[in-house]
Protein backbone atom coordinates (compact mmCIF):
# COMPACT_ATOMS: atom_id res chain seq x y z
CA UNK A 1 0.00 0.00 0.00
CA UNK A 2 1.34 3.66 -0.95
CA UNK A 3 -0.25 5.54 1.89
CA UNK A 4 2.31 4.59 4.93
CA UNK A 5 5.34 5.08 2.13
CA UNK A 6 3.58 8.92 1.01
CA UNK A 7 3.77 9.71 4.79
CA UNK A 8 7.13 9.02 5.72
CA UNK A 9 8.47 10.78 3.08
CA UNK A 10 6.76 13.95 4.09
CA UNK A 11 7.94 13.19 7.00
CA UNK A 12 11.27 13.19 6.66
CA UNK A 13 10.80 16.18 3.43
CA UNK A 14 9.27 17.96 6.35
CA UNK A 15 11.57 17.42 9.17
CA UNK A 16 14.41 18.76 6.56
CA UNK A 17 12.71 21.75 5.52
CA UNK A 18 12.59 22.69 9.37
CA UNK A 19 15.60 22.40 10.31
CA UNK A 20 17.35 24.01 7.05
CA UNK A 21 15.07 27.58 7.34
CA UNK A 22 15.61 27.63 11.14
CA UNK A 23 19.43 27.46 10.28
CA UNK A 24 19.00 29.68 7.34
CA UNK A 25 17.05 32.56 9.29
CA UNK A 26 19.04 32.50 12.02
CA UNK A 27 22.68 32.11 9.96
CA UNK A 28 21.12 35.61 8.16
CA UNK A 29 20.12 37.18 11.66
CA UNK A 30 23.89 36.59 12.47
CA UNK A 31 25.54 37.94 9.69
CA UNK A 32 23.20 40.87 9.60
CA UNK A 33 24.17 41.30 13.06
CA UNK A 34 27.90 41.27 12.92
CA UNK A 35 28.29 43.28 9.67
CA UNK A 36 26.07 45.84 10.95
CA UNK A 37 23.77 45.84 7.74
CA UNK A 38 21.10 48.01 7.37
CA UNK A 39 17.75 47.81 4.70
CA UNK A 40 15.94 51.19 4.25
CA UNK A 41 17.14 53.06 7.59
CA UNK A 42 16.24 49.83 9.92
CA UNK A 43 17.54 49.26 12.86
CA UNK A 44 20.43 45.86 12.04
CA UNK A 45 20.11 44.59 15.60
CA UNK A 46 15.91 44.96 15.40
CA UNK A 47 16.49 42.94 11.56
CA UNK A 48 18.96 40.44 13.23
CA UNK A 49 16.49 39.58 15.75
CA UNK A 50 13.43 39.50 13.64
CA UNK A 51 15.37 37.13 11.22
CA UNK A 52 16.14 34.93 14.42
CA UNK A 53 12.36 34.69 15.41
CA UNK A 54 11.46 34.00 12.24
CA UNK A 55 13.67 31.16 11.98
CA UNK A 56 12.58 29.71 14.73
CA UNK A 57 8.96 30.09 14.65
CA UNK A 58 8.78 28.61 10.66
CA UNK A 59 11.19 26.02 11.97
CA UNK A 60 8.74 24.88 14.78
CA UNK A 61 5.78 25.17 12.44
CA UNK A 62 7.28 22.77 9.89
CA UNK A 63 8.59 20.54 12.48
CA UNK A 64 5.17 20.50 13.75
CA UNK A 65 3.33 19.31 10.46
CA UNK A 66 6.23 16.49 10.32
CA UNK A 67 5.13 15.31 14.02
CA UNK A 68 1.90 15.27 12.05
CA UNK A 69 2.99 13.16 9.21
CA UNK A 70 4.82 11.19 11.60
CA UNK A 71 1.93 10.39 13.68
CA UNK A 72 0.04 9.14 10.77
CA UNK A 73 2.27 6.89 9.05
CA UNK A 74 2.56 5.26 12.59
CA UNK A 75 -1.30 4.95 13.18
CA UNK A 76 -2.02 4.63 9.40
CA UNK A 77 -4.69 6.95 9.43
CA UNK A 78 -6.49 9.87 7.89
CA UNK A 79 -5.56 13.30 10.05
CA UNK A 80 -8.09 14.97 11.44
CA UNK A 81 -8.99 18.67 13.16
CA UNK A 82 -6.32 20.39 13.68
CA UNK A 83 -3.65 17.93 12.34
CA UNK A 84 -5.30 18.27 8.72
CA UNK A 85 -5.46 21.98 9.13
CA UNK A 86 -1.53 21.68 9.55
CA UNK A 87 -0.88 20.08 6.56
CA UNK A 88 -3.41 21.82 4.21
CA UNK A 89 -1.95 25.21 5.60
CA UNK A 90 1.55 23.61 4.93
CA UNK A 91 0.11 22.45 1.35
CA UNK A 92 -0.86 26.01 0.51
CA UNK A 93 2.24 27.43 2.37
CA UNK A 94 4.69 25.71 -0.21
CA UNK A 95 2.31 26.44 -3.03
CA UNK A 96 3.02 30.44 -2.09
CA UNK A 97 6.93 29.62 -1.64
CA UNK A 98 6.87 27.71 -4.94
CA UNK A 99 5.34 30.98 -6.53
CA UNK A 100 7.49 33.35 -4.99
CA UNK A 101 10.70 30.98 -5.69
CA UNK A 102 10.31 30.58 -9.34
CA UNK A 103 11.25 34.97 -9.69
CA UNK A 104 13.14 35.46 -6.71
CA UNK A 105 15.30 31.88 -6.48
CA UNK A 106 15.14 29.37 -10.28
CA UNK A 107 13.21 26.70 -11.42
CA UNK A 108 15.16 24.35 -8.81
CA UNK A 109 13.44 25.97 -5.98
CA UNK A 110 10.22 26.06 -7.43
CA UNK A 111 10.38 22.46 -8.94
CA UNK A 112 11.23 21.14 -5.46
CA UNK A 113 8.03 23.60 -3.57
CA UNK A 114 5.60 21.52 -6.07
CA UNK A 115 7.30 18.43 -5.43
CA UNK A 116 6.30 18.85 -1.53
CA UNK A 117 3.02 20.03 -2.70
CA UNK A 118 2.46 17.04 -4.65
CA UNK A 119 3.43 15.27 -1.20
CA UNK A 120 1.34 16.42 0.89
CA UNK A 121 -1.86 16.47 -1.15
CA UNK A 122 -1.15 12.78 -2.69
CA UNK A 123 -1.14 12.00 1.67
CA UNK A 124 -4.74 13.88 2.33
CA UNK A 125 -5.77 12.23 -1.00
CA UNK A 126 -4.83 8.81 -0.43
CA UNK A 127 -6.38 8.33 3.10
CA UNK A 128 -9.55 10.34 1.62
CA UNK A 129 -10.40 7.73 -0.53
CA UNK A 130 -10.07 4.82 1.85
CA UNK A 131 -11.91 6.59 4.65
CA UNK A 132 -15.92 7.13 5.41
CA UNK A 133 -18.65 4.29 6.10
CA UNK A 134 -19.09 1.28 4.13
CA UNK A 135 -22.79 1.11 2.85
CA UNK A 136 -24.44 -2.03 4.06
CA UNK A 137 -25.72 -4.63 2.12
CA UNK A 138 -28.94 -4.68 0.19
CA UNK A 139 -31.54 -6.71 2.56
CA UNK A 140 -29.88 -6.00 5.91
CA UNK A 141 -31.75 -3.91 8.67
CA UNK A 142 -33.35 -0.24 7.85
CA UNK A 143 -30.63 1.85 8.93
CA UNK A 144 -28.08 0.65 9.53
CA UNK A 145 -24.30 2.09 8.06
CA UNK A 146 -26.54 5.07 6.86
CA UNK A 147 -28.11 2.86 3.76
CA UNK A 148 -32.05 3.88 2.95
CA UNK A 149 -32.30 1.37 1.07
CA UNK A 150 -32.43 -1.33 3.39
CA UNK A 151 -35.52 -3.20 3.97
CA UNK A 152 -37.39 -1.98 6.78
CA UNK A 153 -37.57 -5.73 8.53
CA UNK A 154 -36.45 -9.41 8.21
CA UNK A 155 -39.87 -10.88 6.57
CA UNK A 156 -40.12 -8.39 3.86
CA UNK A 157 -39.35 -9.41 0.58
CA UNK A 158 -37.86 -7.33 -2.27
CA UNK A 159 -40.91 -8.44 -4.77
CA UNK A 160 -43.49 -8.46 -2.53
CA UNK A 161 -45.99 -5.34 -2.77
CA UNK A 162 -48.52 -4.27 0.27
CA UNK A 163 -51.96 -5.29 -0.81
CA UNK A 164 -54.76 -2.95 0.70
CA UNK A 165 -57.37 -4.22 3.35
CA UNK A 166 -60.91 -4.72 1.24
CA UNK A 167 -63.47 -1.91 2.45
CA UNK A 168 -66.87 -3.05 3.20
CA UNK A 169 -69.90 -1.17 2.10
CA UNK A 170 -72.10 -1.00 4.73
CA UNK A 171 -75.60 -0.08 4.17
CA UNK A 172 -75.94 2.07 7.42
CA UNK A 173 -72.48 3.96 6.65
CA UNK A 174 -73.10 7.56 6.09
CA UNK A 175 -72.51 8.52 2.71
CA UNK A 176 -72.81 12.55 3.66
CA UNK A 177 -69.38 12.56 5.45
CA UNK A 178 -71.12 12.73 8.82
CA UNK A 179 -70.01 10.64 11.87
CA UNK A 180 -70.23 6.81 11.82
CA UNK A 181 -72.06 5.86 14.96
CA UNK A 182 -69.95 3.34 17.39
CA UNK A 183 -69.94 -0.11 16.82
CA UNK A 184 -68.75 -3.02 18.40
CA UNK A 185 -65.63 -4.41 17.18
CA UNK A 186 -66.59 -8.24 18.00
CA UNK A 187 -70.31 -8.63 16.71
CA UNK A 188 -72.56 -10.29 19.68
CA UNK A 189 -73.59 -13.39 19.26
CA UNK A 190 -77.48 -13.77 20.18
CA UNK A 191 -78.63 -17.30 21.40
CA UNK A 192 -82.38 -18.58 21.43
CA UNK A 193 -84.18 -18.47 24.39
CA UNK A 194 -84.35 -22.10 26.34
CA UNK A 195 -87.42 -23.50 27.57
CA UNK A 196 -87.80 -23.49 31.48
CA UNK A 197 -90.44 -25.78 33.03
CA UNK A 198 -92.79 -24.64 35.60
Amino acid sequence: MVRRPVAWVVTFVLLAEAVFIGALNWFLGVVVDRQDMSLAGLDPSVMATSSKIGGVVFGLYFALCALVALLVAIRDRAPAGFGRVLLISVAVVHGLLGAFAWGLVGWTAFLFMVVVLGLVVLLLMTYDRDGGPQPAAPGGPAGRDGDPKAEAGPAAAPGAAAVPAPRTDRADEPRDGGEEPPQDAVPAQVSRPVPTTP
